[in-house]
C-alpha cells in the first residue's frame, strides 16, 4: 500500500472561525446580562427566556472555541489521523447546551406563565434591551455570514448550500444561533406588546413557548450535523468523481475498484482507494504511479491531507 500525507498549514479558515465565534460570544454575554435585568424589572417570561437563550448561546460559543483549539493539534503517535474529530465532539456538546440551557428552560417558563399567570410590569427597559440586542446580534450575524459567503464564493456555490453542507460547524452554529436570536427578539417584543395592549400575560407565555421551540429546532439541526460528521461523512459526490478520474488518468491504472473518502475537518480529508494496475507494470512503475497520483490529487484538492492507495488485482 502506498501512502502520502501532507502536513501543510490548513489555511486561514480556522482563524476566521475563531473571530466569528469570539464576536458572537462577547455579544451574547453582554446581551444575556441585560436581558436578565430587563426580565426581572418587567416581569416578562419571554425576556427571561431570551436571557436563557443568550446564556445558552454564550456557553455554546465557548465550547466552539474549545473545539477549534482542540482540532488544531497536529497528528501524533497516539492519534495518527489527527484531532479533527474533537471539533465535532465539542460542537455536539454545544448543541446539547443550547437544547437544555435555552430550549427546555424557555418551554418550561412559557408553560408556567400560561398556567400560573403573570403580572406585566413596565416594558420600557425590555424594549430598550431588545433594541440594543437586535443591533448586536445583527452585527454578529453579519460577521458569520461574511465568512460563509466568502467560503461559498470560493467553492462556487450559494451560501445556503454552503451552510447546509459545510463541515465547518462553528460558522454554521453562529449563523443559525444568531438568526434564531433575531427571531427570538422579535417574538419577545411581540409578547411584550401583546401583554401591554391587552393586560394579559398569555401573550408573553406564548412568546416564551415559541422561543423554546425555535431553540430546540436549532439544537436538533446542529446536533444532527455534528453527529453525521462524527459518524463519518464522505467528500461531496462531484469531488469523489474527480478524484476517481485523476486515478484513472494514470497510464498504469486499469480500474479503481474501491474509493473511500472521509471528511476529518473543514480543510482536512482522507482518500483511500483499491487500484487495479496493468499486469505489465513493474513494482517500480506502481510505486511511482502511486506517488504521482497522490500528489496530483493533493494539488487539485488541497483539503485532501492523506492519500492511501492499495494495489489490488481485479
Amino acid at each position: 500500500m502506498a501512502e502520502t500525507a501532507s502536513n501543510a498549514p490548513k489555511g486561514g479558515t480556522d482563524g476566521e472561525s475563531v473571530l466569528t465565534v469570539l464576536v458572537a460570544a462577547l455579544a451574547n454575554l453582554g446581551i444575556a446580562v441585560a436581558k436578565a435585568v430587563a426580565g426581572v424589572v418587567s416581569g416578562s417570561s419571554a425576556m427571561l427566556s431570551e436571557a436563557a437563550h443568550s446564556v445558552a448561546d454564550t456557553v455554546t460559543e465557548l465550547m466552539l472555541l474549545v473545539s477549534l483549539k482542540s482540532a488544531r493539534r497536529p497528528a501524533d503517535e497516539d492519534h495518527p489521523l489527527g484531532y479533527g474529530g474533537a471539533r465535532y465532539i465539542w460542537a455536539l456538546l454545544a448543541s446539547v447546551a443550547t437544547f437544555v440551557g435555552g430550549g427546555v428552560f424557555a418551554v418550561y417558563d412559557g408553560v408556567h406563565t400560561l398556567t400560573h399567570g403573570e403580572e406585566p410590569g413596565d416594558p420600557l427597559v425590555s424594549y430598550l434591551v431588545l433594541g440594543v440586542a437586535f443591533l448586536l446580534e445583527g452585527y454578529s450575524l453579519r460577521t458569520g455570514l461574511k465568512q460563509a459567503r466568502g467560503e461559498a464564493d470560493r467553492f462556487g456555490v450559494h451560501v445556503k448550500h454552503y451552510l447546509r453542507h459545510t463541515p465547518d460547524t462553528a460558522v454554521k452554529a453562529v449563523v443559525m444561533e444568531d438568526s434564531a436570536a433575531l427571531v427570538g427578539l422579535l417574538l419577545a417584543a411581540g409578547g411584550l406588546l401583546g401583554g401591554q395592549l391587552t393586560g394579559s400575560g398569555v401573550w408573553d407565555g406564548v412568546a416564551s413557548l415559541c422561543i423554546g421551540v425555535l431553540l430546540v429546532y436549532v439544537a436538533w439541526v446542529l446536533g444532527h450535523a455534528n453527529a453525521e460528521l462524527l459518524i463519518g461523512r464522505p467528500l461531496p459526490a462531484p469531488i469523489r468523481a474527480a478524484v476517481r478520474a485523476e486515478l484513472l488518468a494514470d497510464p498504469h491504472v486499469v480500474d479503481v475498484l474501491e474509493l473511500t473518502t472521509l471528511l476529518q475537518g473543514p480543510k482536512e480529508a482522507m482518500v483511500a482507494a483499491k487500484v487495479n494496475f496493468r499486469d505489465v507494470s513493474s513494482a517500480g512503475d506502481i510505486e511511482l504511479a502511486c506517488d504521482r497520483m497522490a500528489h496530483r490529487i493533493q494539488e487539485r484538492f488541497p483539503a485532501v491531507r492523506r492519500v492511501y492507495l492499495d494495489p489490488t488485482p481485479y
